[in-house]
């Protein structure tokens, strides 16, 4: 458009996006124009313009560049590059072969690329800029404007980008990318999901910028020829800083001279030393190098490296550069990665909230072993949820295996043993301790699969569940009357006294990774001397153990049992009984259960009086019960019309 009102722009033509010609023209406070031409962006390509201070003696070529970035939201759909203040700007004049130069140094101040304006500072040149446009008549109108900007997370001062020469690592002239990728699909991931973060992270990311501009760090040990501008590679010189920071530390390349770590072969005035540090994130990924290779005791790559999720942008990702560039290998064999710790309803800690949980609070309440609980039972690749409510469920789950351990060494007193497994002989055991001793043998293959793949919470819910379901609610419950009312020398006693010694030894060597105190004590208090159960092998099952056909026939039978208690229960929620031992159990099978159902003693399994079976072509299993009649007897407390056969 032109413009034909009487200001100092009379005649002057200018380009203006067409859906921003409106809010320009109010902005300016344009009153008199003319719309001579309508055309696409694209038309401009390749035209070349001056500078506003060409007068001024900014004497050079301005393309006109296709910036996608560059909304219609406000101005006038045309701005001005700055590639040394901004990402967006910057990827465009690189791509365009224009380079960034330091136009800003590091007090804030305009360098001497920026004539006219050289040592003034970026936020207190701004009037000074738009008085010189307004001097070359080169300025429609100014103002301010609200936005969003990007302010330093700790000091909340606001940010600039500027552009500064910095040092490189090529991902690709040495194959580090390809090295690294390789690298990644020989290492196992826990959880699977962080190799795939880690791999599009390296996939993607750009060379490695390994130097900062700061007061304090590690210095990059670099000297630049002042004529040529070639860095000098000497391995001599490079041996002789490497001894200097080995006594001295390294804050000495910038107190000493020069020549000191030139030696005598070069001369300190024909080289520019470097001032600027290494990245710390080079720093602590050499970590690797100076402490597994230079100890006898440690091996290198090490087994695992275990941080927070964050270290896949962090230590796992330089760790993995700086090892694959120096070694050709990542500098570990497995990645461990787990979340933040957060308060019952997601939120993350802080003071300000009020909703931060100390350690040491939870062990004064608690005691060390509830928390190693909540660390064992959380699962580590999600964010790890804790506040007292979630702390006292652990508490009431901790006290059920404590009382699993109570009842076992109650019922064991003086005759606990650790069972050489070679010498138990399955046929002399009857069938529900053959059963429990198959139960052990897939835990213990569970559990060690659990622990190969560091799968602690399945582990820990699995230990727990053997302890409050197999164990508290069937094998205690059907065995109390075995134990409590045989004859100390009766068979089904003594294997019962066999199967609860191989169950606390059992439970003992799973949980000691857990709960490592508790079974520290119950362990000294077994032996009564200073033997640590965490000095002990877990317990090797033979295979002997392991009965699958039996495993399904007891399945069968606590689905029996479970009916039955269906049954029971409904008697006692009506007060028509008290315990289960006042029910006698009438008990209606399908034909095809009468095999497995032999020589099982019902009245045993479900822990009442008496049980009849009643079998039948395709009938659905059910149970009815009713109140036992008769005297009940003062030793097993079961009530029969007779005497009791066991205790006449």
């Amino acid at each position: 458009m032109e413009l034909n009102d009487d200001s100092d722009f009379k005649k002057r033509k200018i380009v203006v996006a067409e859906a921003l010609l409106q809010s320009v023209i109010n902005d300016c406070k344009i009153k008199n124009y003319k719309k001579i031409k309508t055309f696409k962006g694209k038309d401009l390509k390749e035209t070349i313009c001056n500078h506003p201070f060409l007068d001024l003696g900014y004497d050079y070529d301005i393309p006109m560049l296709e910036a996608r970035f560059v909304t219609i939201e406000q101005g006038t759909g045309i701005v001005h590059c700055a590639p040394s203040h901004g990402p967006d700007d910057f990827n465009l004049c690189i791509n365009n072969g224009i380079k960034a130069i330091e136009t800003v140094d590091g007090d804030g101040k305009y360098t001497k690329h920026v004539s006219l304006f050289e040592g003034i500072h970026i936020f207190k040149a701004n009037p000074i800029v738009i008085e010189k446009l307004k001097e070359q008549k080169k300025l429609l109108s100014n103002g301010e404007l609200m936005h969003s900007y990007p302010h330093s997370w700790r000091s909340k001062a606001p940010l600039v980008h500027r552009a500064t020469p910095q040092w490189f690592i090529s991902m690709e002239s040495h194959k580090l990318r390809d090295k690294a990728l390789k690298a990644i699909n020989d290492t196992t991931f826990y959880p699977s999901k962080g190799k795939e973060r880690l791999k599009s992270m390296i996939e993607t990311r750009p060379d490695w910028c390994v130097s900062r501009q700061r007061v304090w760090g590690v210095p990059l040990p670099i000297f630049v020829n002042k004529k040529t501008k070639e860095i000098l590679v000497d391995d001599e010189v490079n041996e002789t800083i490497a001894t200097i920071y080995e006594k001295e530390g390294s804050d000495c390349w910038f107190s000493d001279d020069p020549q000191r770590f030139l030696g005598s072969k070069y001369k300190a005035e024909d080289y520019e030393k470097l001032s600027d540090i290494v990245e710390v994130w080079f720093d602590s990924g050499s970590t690797h190098s100076f402490v597994l290779e230079k100890r006898e005791d440690l091996k290198w790559p090490a087994s695992m490296y275990l941080e927070g999720s964050d270290q896949h942008r962090g230590w796992f990702h330089s760790s993995l550069l700086e090892s694959c560039g120096t070694r050709g290998r990542a500098p570990f064999e497995n990645i461990l990665s787990h979340g933040f710790v957060v308060d019952g309803k997601g939120l993350k800690m802080s003071k300000s909230l009020g909703n931060v949980i100390a350690p040491e609070d939870i062990l004064k309440k608690y005691g060390a072993d509830i928390l190693r609980i909540w660390v064992a039972s959380s699962n580590y690749s999600e964010d790890l949820r804790i506040d007292y409510s979630i702390l006292d469920q652990h508490a009431e789950s901790y006290r059920k295996i404590r009382n699993t351990f109570r009842y076992l060494l109650g019922n064991i007193k003086d005759n606990f043993e650790e069972i050489d497994f070679k010498k138990v002989d399955l046929n002399e055991l009857p069938e529900l301790e053959q059963f429990m001793l198959h139960k052990l043998y897939s835990l213990d293959v569970n559990f060690k699969k659990y622990f190969k793949n560091y799968d602690f919470h399945n582990l820990y819910k699995e230990l727990l569940n053997f302890c409050t379901v197999d164990l508290s609610a069937f094998y205690f419950d059907i065995r109390k009357d075995s134990l409590y009312c045989d004859p100390l020398d009766s068979k089904k006693r003594k294997s019962t006294i066999l199967l609860l010694n191989i169950i606390l030894n059992s439970l003992l060597k799973w949980f000691a990774p857990i709960l490592s105190f508790t079974t520290e004590e119950i362990y000294r208090l077994l032996f009564k001397n200073n033997k640590s159960i965490h000095l002990e092998k877990f317990l090797d099952f033979p295979n002997l153990f392991s009965n699958e056909k039996l495993h399904q026939k007891w399945l069968e039978l606590i689905k029996i049992r479970n009916i039955c208690n269906i049954s029971i229960e409904e008697k006692r929620a009506n007060k028509e009984i008290g315990s289960s031992l006042e029910a006698d159990l009438s008990i209606h099978l399908d034909k095809k259960l009468e095999e497995i159902t032999k020589n099982i003693d019902f009245s045993e399994l479900c822990i009442t009086s008496k049980a009849q079976i009643s079998f039948k072509e395709k009938l659905e299993t059910s149970a009815q019960t009713t109140k036992a009649k008769g005297t009940k007897c003062p030793v097993c407390w079961k009530i029969s019309e007779v005497s009791c056969p066991r205790h006449p």
